[in-house]
């Protein structure tokens, strides 16, 4: 009935996703692989979980 006041965790998943790309070209840029490598894992991992999400609607 008033499923338009719920968040959507997609929306929030996604958001999230695009802060730690943004971070993860700053620190590329600053020569830090290891840590560029683990957002990219990071990121992988809530790709995967908004796949799922989507695939459950």
């Amino acid at each position: 009935m008033f499923s338009f006041l719920k968040s959507d965790p997609v929306k929030k998943l996604e958001a999230k996703r695009v802060k730690l790309l943004e971070e993860a070209m700053h620190v590329q840029r600053s020569g830090d692989l290891k840590s560029y490598a683990q957002k990219i894992v990071a990121i992988d991992q809530l790709e995967k979980e908004i796949e799922a999400l989507q695939s459950k609607k």
